[in-house]
């Protein structure tokens, strides 16, 4: 019997069979290589809001991921683990028991959170310890999740409404007001976020450095802009190649990106500074653990570990870490782990899971769903 393992994220799905290595596939189409001019890209994504509401478009996506040019699923002998959000709205699971069991026919199913996965993973690799607190910085939102013993403490959970997303469309907009009409270049912008970014240590100081003029300015770059024939990707100019001073006389297009590179990522911390009125991440971290009972919260300080793709940006985890110690009681140390790959860390707990002794107990198999319905569903699964 093999088993699938689907991180079915907002932004790309993490796929494979618990026996090989974890595929990426992000949700634009299977087409994305081939198209020659994907400056003006219109994507369609199954999910609004970090919530999957579309399910045409889910399904076209799923029928690639399990038909013959991906992974050529026998769903009759499969089992398959697929994530959801956090609190999921009791109508989008029911759509999906029924799409899964009915329409694909899965031998079993175990649908769960990611977090759940990522804190498998932690806990099989550090046996010894008894509390995490997973960051999941995501395409919708970023989750703050404590686990004690593998349960999750649904008590503590957080919820900050900034993800990667968001910073991409807020960085679309000041490049559009300051330079270039790039609203509809979310493809090419979303690259240019991933390549330049960067978390301030010191805001402040940045921000004085990236106002200066010439050579002095130590944070400003420049971006070439793909034009889809010669330069087929956007990449960032060497600093010795930098002009300051008048124009290239090579016909490139240029973004120049100053202030930008660390303002956006700091939304992250401040979302209040867009007029999103919630907490940053240090400060959901430290109310999250604040809920929790007084004798776990050494534990939860020590391990808080890093998932999902919005962490990535260089010097995310050192601003983390610098602004919790800040925050935490000062006799508490704070420490801030970031995976080798936190974007596939959730899949991989998700292969740990699958070879697990009890695995089998907590499936829902076809045969429970038949004689059950919904109802063994809500029962077995911890969402």
């Amino acid at each position: 019997m093999a088993t699938l393992v689907l991180d079915n994220g907002a932004y790309s799905a993490k796929i494979g069979f618990s026996q090989e290595k974890v595929r990426l596939k992000t949700f634009t189409a299977n087409q994305l290589d081939e198209i020659k001019d994907p400056s003006g890209l219109f994507y369609i994504l199954p999910f609004q809001k970090g919530y999957l509401v579309n399910w045409d478009v889910q399904r076209k996506v799923w029928d690639h991921l399990f038909g013959k040019e991906m992974f050529k699923v026998d769903f009759a002998d499969t089992s398959v683990i697929i994530t959801e959000p956090y609190f999921n709205f009791s109508s989008i699971q029911e759509s999906m028991n029924e799409i899964l069991f009915e329409e694909y026919q899965f031998q079993s199913v175990l649908r769960t959170n990611a977090g759940s996965l990522s804190a498998h993973h932690f806990f099989s690799s550090r046996p010894s310890e008894l509390c995490c607190l997973l960051v999941d910085g995501g395409f919708s939102f970023t989750h703050i999740i404590p686990y004690c013993r593998s349960k999750k403490m649904k008590e503590g959970i957080r919820r900050v409404n900034v993800g990667g997303k968001l910073l991409t469309n807020h960085l679309k907009e000041i490049i559009s007001y300051r330079q270039l009409h790039v609203m509809d270049e979310t493809h090419v912008i979303n690259q240019v976020k991933e390549d330049v970014c960067y978390v301030s240590q010191q805001f402040f100081k940045d921000m004085e450095i990236s106002q200066m003029k010439g050579e002095e300015n130590t944070v400003v770059r420049d971006y070439v802009l793909p034009d889809f024939s010669s330069i087929k990707k956007g990449f960032c100019k060497p600093r010795e190649e930098m002009v300051f001073s008048g124009k290239y006389k090579t016909g490139e297009q240029i973004l120049r990106l100053a202030n930008e590179r660390f303002a956006v990522p700091e939304m992250l911390f401040h979302p209040s500074d867009i007029g999103i009125q919630e907490m940053g991440i240090p400060e959901a971290i430290v109310h999250s653990i604040q809920s929790l009972p007084e004798e776990m919260h050494a534990h939860f300080f020590q391990n808080i570990v890093l998932t999902g793709g919005n962490i990535l940006f260089p010097g995310f985890r050192e601003r983390l870490e610098a602004e919790l110690r800040a925050l935490a009681p000062a006799h508490l140390p704070v420490s801030v782990l970031q995976p080798d790959n936190p974007i596939c860390y959730p899949w991989e707990g998700g292969k740990l899971l699958a070879h697990s002794p009890d695995y089998e107990e907590i499936v829902v198999t076809r045969e429970d769903f038949e004689e059950n319905g919904h109802f063994i569903c809500e029962e077995k699964f911890d969402i």
